[in-house]
């Protein structure tokens, strides 16, 4: 399963923002968008919030960019981010 988020670092908590539509989520990170942090504080986010092992998210495309596109397990369970 692909996930769409589109990511809005340096904010002061990490935290889920907004639904933009069915597939894109919109998601505060704390971290700085220098050296990685910020993808790796995301992984760390997503794995905490959906209650998947960080080793099964994988950021596809967008490592570099604020859209990102993040490969999770296919059974993942959204709803617990809505």
């Amino acid at each position: 399963m692909i996930l769409t988020v589109e990511v809005k670092p340096n904010a002061h908590e990490s935290k889920i923002v907004a639904w933009k539509d069915r597939g894109t989520v919109v998601i505060a990170i704390k971290a700085p968008p220098v050296d990685g942090k910020a993808n790796q504080e995301l992984v760390k986010f997503l794995a905490k919030e959906l209650n998947v092992p960080k080793t099964q998210i994988e950021i596809v495309r967008g490592q570099g960019s604020r859209v990102k596109h993040i490969r999770l397990p296919d059974k993942t369970n959204l709803e617990v981010i809505q």
